[in-house]
């Protein structure tokens, strides 16, 4: 394999266990109830039995041009299971999941045609148009998440029998695809196999995987366009694109000339992530400034407070800068998981907190406000404002936000630390423990907390000899004051923060030497805090939206006697946090002395030139995440502030 110029390397999930008091049950929840309910409505709906190429023309239902996604998405969730705790491989779906994946492996395999090509849609419903429409068909983005779902299931079992029928369709793929004579100019309509056949490529060493995905990448958006040429050759005229525009699917310009985000904001962050791959494994300077302006015009641009993105339902993406609705809000949750998944990737190439900062508001909110608590039902869309009519889902015609948000989580140790060298980083903040490497000596590393509710960290070192290596320790962009100790030892933090993590070497600037049994203590400063939109959000002028650490809160019905859309924040007013065990799965709420507008005396008036009154309430507030998970009822992230 080619060099890779990343400074860090994500930390692999079977070197990591999670522990912690929020993400263990929450996980324990996806392994227990949301990966088996998904693999029941992929055997109800069709989509596995699908495989066996057995559908003939008039049965219902028809197998769709996406459904080859939904159950790779689920392999790669289960395979993340048996990643983070092997022994977990006999637990009973009716039958040991190890076991369960091979049964659905076999019947993909065996739908593989002589060729290499596995696309059922394209198998038994339109085999006649195989390749004929890249810009609004899903063949590609479907042979991405296969191949994501056999790296994923090689790395957890050792097995290749995914793996090979991947890479016997990439290498098919990569004879249809490319410059050469005969081959397609084209590329993906809904990007995806890009950051996938990267993947390959890492496990696999093939670096002709690496190479497809760069032409991929390079390809898009040059002329003549290919999506123009495509159109007609299936006599269609391409004027009459029903998106009106290639930014739709971010293939306007090339890549390195785009400088906003744009289109569909899934297809956006799973290019993104692409780019970000590409510049780590091949150093590319054009992908990584592409991205770092990309990055920038949406955290300042086009970002909800949740880190959820993509304002309109109409192109289930981004509009105009500062176009940030509330209760129309789109914030599909697989557009934050993509958020999460380019941040992660940008972080490994310099370890900028700013990175993890967006990777932490995103999880925490934008991605976990998509699964109900109980694991079982889902949020396509993720609005900031209810008037009680917006609820979860079991499930969805579309259904790829479930599976999804059931890898994310299961995957979820891999996010924690980084590595290289002569650094560790710890990007999250969540009890844990890893096994690390650390030039060839062994080191594990304890993490205790109570993150998100606390934000007190206790980090102890456990190794057999004294041991030389950088300790990174994130600073988050939302802590105002931080401080660190060394067994007992205040670390003065002036000139040891880079990027906004706390880096702890030895006084010479060297590696530090750590003892065993060495601990670390963190206080990250966590007080209520009032947070206002830019000016230019017009949706959130003269309002005021509550955080505390990482979460973002909302009002909800079920807390407040008054409609909470009718309450108001006086500027003064003394707000205060409390953890509440019975509530919600145990959370920390706010609650604090507000005014709501009295409706009492309006009568049958729909408008009269008199302000109405104000009248004290109480103020109830809990995290965002948690809400549409009881009675029925209004939502409100952000609230009128009154002087």
């Amino acid at each position: 394999m080619a060099d890779s110029s990343r400074l860090f390397q994500p930390v692999s999930l079977a070197a990591v266990a999670i522990t912690d008091g929020f993400w263990a049950p929450k996980l324990r929840v996806n392994r227990e109830r949301t990966i088996p309910i998904e693999y029941e409505q992929c055997k109800a709906t069709g989509r596995i039995d699908v495989f066996r190429l057995d559908w003939t023309p008039g049965q219902e239902p028809v197998p769709h041009i996406f459904w080859d996604s939904d159950v790779a998405k689920w392999i790669e969730a289960a395979s993340y299971v048996l990643t983070a705790d092997p022994n977990i491989a006999g637990m009973d779906f009716g039958r040991g999941l190890d076991a369960l994946l091979d049964e659905v492996i076999a019947l993909i395999a065996g739908a593989q045609q002589p060729d290499g090509y596995l696309n059922v849609h394209f198998t038994v419903v339109e085999p006649e148009k195989r390749w004929t429409n890249l810009r609004d068909w899903h063949e590609l983005y479907c042979a991405g998440h296969m191949i994501e779902a056999a790296v994923a299931h090689f790395q957890a079992t050792g097995k290749r029998s995914l793996l090979d029928v991947v890479c016997r369709y990439a290498d098919y793929i990569g004879t249809v695809f490319g410059v050469g004579p005969g081959q397609k100019r084209g590329f993906p309509g809904h990007e995806e196999i890009e950051l996938a056949l990267v993947k390959l490529y890492r496990v696999t060493g093939e670096r002709r995987y690496l190479e497809l995905s760069r032409y991929f990448v390079d390809e898009r958006g040059r002329q003549p366009h290919y999506y123009d040429l495509e159109a007609l050759a299936r006599g269609d005229d391409p004027r009459k694109f029903w998106a009106r525009t290639y930014e739709y699917n971010q293939s306007h310009l090339p890549v390195r000339e785009q400088s906003e985000v744009v289109g569909h904001a899934v297809r956006a962050m799973y290019l993104y992530s692409a780019m970000a791959d590409l510049a780590a494994e091949t150093g590319d300077e054009g992908l990584r400034r592409a991205c770092e302006r990309l990055w920038t015009h949406l955290c300042t641009r086009r970002l909800y407070i949740t880190g959820g993105i993509g304002p309109s339902r109409h192109n289930e993406g981004f509009t105009a800068d500062y176009d940030l609705p509330n209760e129309t809000a789109y914030a599909e949750t697989c557009a934050a998981i993509g958020f999460v998944f380019w941040n992660h990737r940008l972080l490994q190439l310099d370890c900028d907190s700013r990175y993890a900062d967006m990777l932490e508001r995103a999880l925490y909110n934008g991605v976990l406000s998509g699964v109900s608590l109980d694991g079982e039902r889902f949020f396509y869309e993720n609005p900031l404002a209810s008037f009680g009519q917006r609820h979860r889902q079991p499930w969805f015609d579309c259904a790829c936000c479930p599976p999804n948000i059931a890898r994310l989580l299961a995957s979820l140790g891999g996010y924690i630390y980084s590595q290289n060298d002569r650094d560790v980083a710890v990007n999250l903040y969540m009890g844990s423990s890893v096994k690390l490497d650390i030039g060839g000596a062994g080191l594990a590393l304890r993490q205790e907390t109570l993150y998100p509710w606390s934000g007190e960290v206790t980090i102890r070192l456990e190794m057999a000899q004294p041991l030389a290596f950088r300790l990174r320790l994130r600073i988050p962009g939302w802590c105002r004051s931080a401080s660190v100790a060394i067994n007992g030892e205040p670390v003065d933090l002036a000139g040891v923060v880079e990027r906004g993590y706390a880096c702890l070497p030895a006084d010479d600037g060297q590696p530090r030497v750590w003892q065993p049994g060495d601990r670390i203590t963190l206080n990250l400063a966590m007080p209520i805090e009032r947070v206002y939109a830019h000016p230019d959000v017009n949706q959130d002028a003269g309002r005021v939206a509550l955080q505390r650490g990482p979460l973002v809160y909302c009002l909800e019905q079920a807390d407040n006697l008054a409609p909470v859309g009718r309450i108001a924040l006086p500027g003064q007013a003394e707000l205060a946090a409390r953890f509440e065990p019975d509530l919600l799965g145990g959370v920390v709420v706010i609650t604090g002395q507000t005014l709501v507008a009295d409706a009492a005396d309006w009568s049958n008036d729909l408008y009269r030139p008199q302000r109405p009154a104000l009248s004290p309430c109480t103020l109830k507030a809990i995290p965002y995440y948690a809400w549409d998970n009881r009675a029925s009822g209004g939502m409100q992230v952000w609230m009128p502030e009154i002087t």
